[in-house]
């Protein structure tokens, strides 16, 4: 009976810190600011590379590590509360499993723990973000990404003079421009004839990113957002975001994003029916589906969907039996295109576990709200793998993906540490 009190205490003392005398919460300026620069830093540095100095991997590096950094910090002055545990835990696993991996291989490899961290930093930024700071979050994010997506469609040499991608990613990553890309975009974003295209412009659209595969999944994280913020998102807001989306959808020419939207639409009725913890059983179905097509049409190849999957099937009957304990890392890179046998070399098979099991686990499913959110992020998560590569884990997705993810597990929940009501974030 004391500890139903004491929860029914704390519970309380939140609601009145949140609601007392009629106050509306103020922006958080540090969790607006680093949600924002997880989306525009690259960018911002390509304008930097292109019309002020030219820059390096180590200037991507540092600045990332930066926002990283700072996120920490942020979280570390808040406190770790029992319900960050389940991400603490995960973050403190996955450096075991970095050092492992390190030691083994003789080598340095940290991309995993990167990976796991900027879930950690967000997701944690998430949960300490007030409604009013996330909802600016994503509107001045979305705005963004519009502004530099009609700059694209309208004039490619203007969008060129501001943040010339092709340079950009020749300094920076050091992948110098096919002979023939002469416009100054990212030459993989130029496609194909055979591509699936709504043919609105003559290339796939890139805004903001630099390159097409980040667009593509941005609109799936404006997605998840609006399935589960629908119901407190203004008249104004869901226009931009529904704008932004669908002229990401008619320009980026992505076939695996257009179905997942309309998965979503669906899904914002389905998704409150079904249990939460369902999505353990997702990834395991999509892999076995992917089996079946690639069973069905074992000789498929190419850009397109059954291609996809036969390349990530193959790869994964192929796999080296030293590499699910971590031994054989120094193949990673020829993975970047298929997530599953990505994350088996840099994480090991425990690490892939642990991986699917915080995904699955770690949003909250109490309400219909949080039952959308959970069941589209495992979605969206578990199909890129199986399609595509490690474009889930950069920051540029990540970041603001785990945001609202940390956001839907904590806003209607007070922390609660040693009996005390958790800070409120002003």
């Amino acid at each position: 009976m004391a500890a139903v009190d004491q929860k029914a205490a704390t519970f309380t003392m939140a609601n009145k810190r949140l609601h007392g005398a009629g106050r509306t919460p103020r922006v958080d300026h540090p969790v607006l600011w680093l949600g924002l620069l997880s989306v525009l830093y690259n960018g911002i540095l390509a304008f930097i590379n292109h019309n002020i100095t030219p820059l390096s991997m180590t200037h991507v590096a540092a600045s990332e590590g930066l926002i990283l950094a700072s996120a920490i910090i942020y979280i570390l002055h808040k406190g770790i509360y029992e319900t960050d545990l389940p991400a603490f835990l995960f973050l403190l696993f996955t450096l075991v499993v970095t050092i492992y991996v390190s030691v083994l291989n003789r080598v340095p490899f940290v991309d995993n723990f990167r990976n796991v961290l900027i879930m950690f930093c967000f997701s944690g930024l998430g949960g300490w973000s007030n409604e009013k700071t996330i909802k600016l979050t994503f509107r001045w994010a979305s705005l963004a990404v519009l502004i530099f997506l009609i700059f694209e469609i309208v004039s490619v040499p203007f969008y060129v003079s501001i943040v010339h991608p092709s340079d950009y990613f020749a300094n920076t990553r050091g992948l110098l421009p096919l002979s023939y890309n002469k416009t100054g975009l990212f030459q993989n974003a130029l496609g194909f004839p055979e591509r699936f295209s709504f043919g609105i412009i003559d290339h796939r659209s890139s805004s903001i990113f630099l390159e097409q595969v980040s667009l593509a999944n941005f609109c799936g994280v404006i997605a998840i957002y609006l399935v589960s913020m629908w119901e407190r998102t203004g008249r104004w807001d869901r226009l931009l975001f529904i704008g932004t989306a669908v002229l990401i959808l008619v320009t980026n020419d992505t076939r695996t994003m257009l179905i997942f939207c309309f998965a979503c639409i669906v899904g914002y009725f389905v998704f409150p029916k079904i249990p939460r913890n369902f999505n353990l059983a997702l990834m395991p179905l999509i892999i076995a589906a992917g089996f079946l097509v690639y069973t069905m049409k074992p000789n498929a190849t190419g850009d397109n969907f059954t291609g996809r999957i036969n390349l990530t099937m193959k790869k994964i009957m192929e796999l080296d039996p030293l590499a699910v304990l971590g031994l054989s890392v120094d193949r990673v890179a020829e993975f970047a295109d298929s997530g599953y046998v990505y994350l088996i070399y840099a994480a090991t098979i425990f690490g892939v576990i642990a991986f699917w099991m915080f995904v699955c686990l770690f949003p909250a499913g109490r309400t219909a709200a949080q039952r959308r959110c959970a069941h589209s992020l495992s979605l969206f998560i578990f199909l890129n793998m199986m399609i595509g590569g490690t474009a889930v884990f950069s920051m540029k997705i990540a970041g603001l993906l785990w945001f609202v993810v940390g956001y839907m597990r904590f806003h209607d929940s007070p922390r609660i540490l040693q009996g005390r009501a958790a800070d409120v974030p002003s």
